[in-house]
């Protein structure tokens, strides 16, 4: 008996001893620390019977708001399964390099967090995740590549630069078939008896061919202003928030004036492409997207002007890349944005200039210099004459606005 025992035993430490050798595991630890100075030339600080009131302003702001990089620390890892299969998952946080606090709305794990499966054809994952416009079509931006926060479409009204992430979603990724991939996520709404209410999902596909690429995405948000736009722990979970912004007060500046009157829409559509070629040290980008807030009036948000229909934007870059040398490189973008506004509501318009350098001190540390200028026209959502507003700073109290942004980023 006591053989037998003891058989089991040595049976045992060798099949875990087996498993051990089989399964090959790693966790790594990565993030970037990016801060700067900001010099804005106009930020609302309140409204007076006389209009909109500002002043400008100097700031030390994180990455996230301004830089090339938002400050964040993440764990990475991976464990072989064996057949070709791999257990991965990612937890990132974002945090403000000002205070130490948590960016997101303050979400431990903001900027994603995920777990999954890697096989021979692609990654298929669970949890917070990048949809497929970010995916597909940021690596295609000046504001990926050199000008930051400050170069994302008008107030990143088509999250090409990734303000928002998806909650509760299910992802594919498709590894690379000979230059061309693809993808997809939904996210599930979880409302009882209405599979389609809070739904959200995308897909997008890529293509690179020596120095030519080229992508396309799409997007589908049901009540949007939970679902996509109220998906950190601080938004509003009723829909009596508004998630996309605010019309400020006499003490209080606005907050994304450009859409933020378009709560109620029932769906936001995104639709978007984009191309870039390679010719020696020089790259050229075009950015394409069409984005709607479809249904307004809905019961998804406050509707406080009385908007209906569809207020349509179309956003447009063309941005210029050169690599100077091996620690430098400098960009120059325009950007135009127009929104339709909706079927009672005037139109609005939104050119954007910029220029960036950045020089590498190190393969891991960097210094840089961003400066955007922005004109508005016309009506915004806020049903008042358009005012300038640099993605990530305070709206302008009037229709320009020049931001220049001096930063040093490290990634470790």
């Amino acid at each position: 008996m006591a053989s037998r025992s003891v058989a089991r035993v040595v049976a045992a430490s060798s099949l875990l001893a087996a498993a051990s050798a089989h399964a090959q595991s790693s966790v790594t630890l990565y993030g970037v620390i990016d801060a700067g100075l900001n010099y804005i030339s106009n930020v609302q600080t309140g409204r007076t019977a006389s209009g909109l009131q500002g002043e400008h302003q100097y700031s030390f702001q994180d990455g996230a708001t301004g830089g090339i990089r938002g400050s964040r620390w993440g764990l990475r890892g991976t464990e072989d399964l064996g057949g070709g299969l791999n257990a991965i998952f990612v937890l990132e946080n974002g945090f403000s390099i000002n205070n130490g606090t948590l960016a997101q709305g303050g979400a431990e794990f903001g900027r994603q967090a995920y777990v999954g499966l890697q096989s021979p054809y692609g990654n298929a994952t669970a949890g917070r995740q990048y949809d497929s416009v970010v995916d597909f079509i940021q690596p295609f931006l000046s504001g990926a590549a050199w000008a930051g926060y400050f170069g994302a479409h008008a107030g990143d009204v088509d999250n090409t630069l990734n303000t928002r992430r998806i909650n509760n979603s299910v992802k594919f990724m498709s590894i690379d078939y000979a230059g061309f991939r693809f993808g997809g996520l939904y996210s599930f709404g979880g409302v009882p008896g209405s599979v389609g209410h809070n739904q959200v999902w995308s897909a997008g596909a890529s293509y690179r061919n020596g120095s030519l690429a080229l992508a396309a995405a799409y997007l589908n948000a049901r009540n949007p202003n939970l679902s996509f736009y109220g998906t950190n722990p601080n938004a509003g979970t009723t829909a009596a928030s508004n998630n996309l912004g605010s019309v400020g007060s006499a003490t209080s500046p606005q907050s994304n004036p450009i859409y933020a009157g378009y709560a109620s829409a029932s769906t936001t559509q995104i639709v978007s492409a984009a191309g870039s070629y390679q010719l020696g040290p020089a790259s050229v980008g075009l950015i394409y997207s069409n984005v709607q807030f479809r249904g307004l009036g809905s019961s998804s948000g406050p509707n406080p002007f009385g908007y209906s229909g569809t207020a349509t934007f179309n956003n447009a870059e063309v941005n210029l890349r050169y690599q100077i040398n091996s620690a430098l490189l400098a960009g120059v973008a325009y950007m135009y944005t127009h929104n339709s506004g909706a079927d009672n509501t005037g139109s609005a318009s939104y050119n954007q200039v910029q220029a960036g350098t950045d020089y590498f001190l190190s393969k891991r540390t960097d210094v840089y210099l961003i400066v955007a200028y922005q004109h508005a026209s016309g009506h915004d959502s806020l049903n008042q004459p358009a005012v300038a507003y640099i993605t990530g700073q305070t709206p302008s109290a009037n229709n320009h606005q020049v931001g220049v942004r001096i930063g040093m980023s490290h990634r470790f």
